[in-house]
């Protein structure tokens, strides 16, 4: 696999194009939980204006009155056909598919089918923090294999971790993160494959969350987990919502190796259901119609990873932002500053900034904040700001 360009002439950067009092008349979850005084940079929301190509079809389904059931294989042939041209993965067999109504949920029923209750479900640390609370809340037990050197996958870890999993003879399912959430650590071919060696030999079974594959920084490559060798009992899970910013159009697609066909097959009829009919339309028009838009948006974010670098060695240089590969989030070690186990509450009280919590990750999140750089530069400019004179 080769690496795409991210560079689309003529479109322009959708994190340039609203401004701060636009901004604030959203009445979503990243910008209503904190008062308005508050610069809210935490939750995976990013502040763009949708992909004209996704309000387009979206216009044309409600002056249809096209409101009723999700039906169909739009969504998953939209999805191979980006997965053919961006990952140059032929793989992606639509009829092994289905619609579910987000990652999580897909994640949720995907694991129902290959564990049972009190199984262990591997994860590994600090990681997107629902992946704790679903798994706990399934009445399964979160089993914490802890990123390595680097924040990458240690295999030989994780190999003492599937052994004692399955020690007693039970199901045990490994939950993959990839690209990973915080760190942004896109895994190798030879890492994943790596991942399905030992998943084959001591019988665990890989769900990996591949939400955040869209958003890969130049000179990285995703590598879909079902595409490597071994991987053929594995079950996936993708979506637009990361990579377009449709949380609120709810919609993903669960996907099987061809040995995990039969898994799929017994997924309930009724997780089908639970998907919004404009939501699969919203992403199968920005799989299909909205790559342009993306592509101005992965060049957006790259050079608000360097802006964020920048202010942070000028202004906060004790703060060592991970290096991302992907995703629009960034990883803050800020145990240098002496702030606790959470310096996003210091940073949120004394300077009215909202960053993700580190504590909640998991293992290896203490001291640590998540900041979503998903923004206009000078929203991120003035969030750096803030947080340094949180701490004069």
């Amino acid at each position: 696999m080769t690496g795409i360009p991210h560079h689309t002439p003529g479109e322009p950067d959708p994190l340039r194009a609203l401004d701060l009092a636009r901004l604030r008349r959203r009445t979503s979850m990243k910008w209503r939980t904190y008062p308005e005084d508050v610069l809210p940079l935490w939750v995976a929301e990013m502040d763009v204006p949708l992909a004209e190509p996704i309000v387009r079809a979206l216009t044309d389904a409600l002056s249809l009155g096209d409101t009723g059931y999700p039906a169909g294989t739009a969504y998953a042939e939209a999805l191979a056909a980006f997965a053919a041209e961006r990952w140059h993965w032929d793989g992606l067999a639509v009829q092994r598919t289905a619609i579910v109504p987000d990652v999580m949920l897909g994640a949720v029923e995907l694991l129902k089918l290959v564990t049972d209750p009190g199984d262990p479900v591997i994860v590994n640390s600090p990681v997107y923090p629902p992946f704790y609370q679903f798994i706990s809340h399934m009445g399964r037990r979160v089993v914490e294999d802890p990123l390595g050197t680097g924040l990458r996958i240690d295999p030989t870890t994780l190999e003492a971790t599937f052994q004692a999993a399955t020690a007693g003879g039970g199901r045990a399912a490994y939950l993959l993160c990839s690209p990973h959430n915080p760190t942004g650590t896109v895994h190798s071919a030879t890492e994943l494959a790596a991942v399905a060696d030992l998943a084959e030999r001591y019988g665990v079974r890989v769900v990996a969350d591949e939400i955040h594959a869209p958003l890969v920084a130049p000179g990285a490559t995703f590598v879909p987990y079902l595409s490597v060798p071994g991987a053929e009992r594995g079950l996936s899970l993708m979506s637009a919502s990361k990579g377009w910013n449709l949380a609120g159009l709810k919609a993903a697609l669960a996907l099987a190796g061809s040995g995990a066909a039969a898994d799929l097959r017994r997924l309930p009829e009724e997780v089908g259901h639970g998907p919004s009919h404009l939501g699969v339309i919203a992403h199968t028009a920005a799989l299909r119609h909205a790559t342009g838009w993306l592509d101005a948006l992965l060049a957006g974010l790259q050079a608000n990873r360097r802006l964020l670098a920048d202010l942070l060695a000028e202004q906060l240089p004790a703060v060592r932002p991970h290096p991302a590969e992907a995703t629009f989030l960034a990883w803050l070690d800020c145990r240098a500053l002496g702030l606790g186990d959470d310096p996003a509450q210091v940073f949120l009280d004394r300077g009215r900034v909202a960053l993700s919590a580190g504590p909640p990750f998991g293992t290896g999140g203490a001291g640590h904040a998540r900041l979503n750089l998903a923004t206009t530069p000078e929203i991120l400019t003035e969030g750096v700001r803030r947080m340094a004179a949180a701490l004069s």
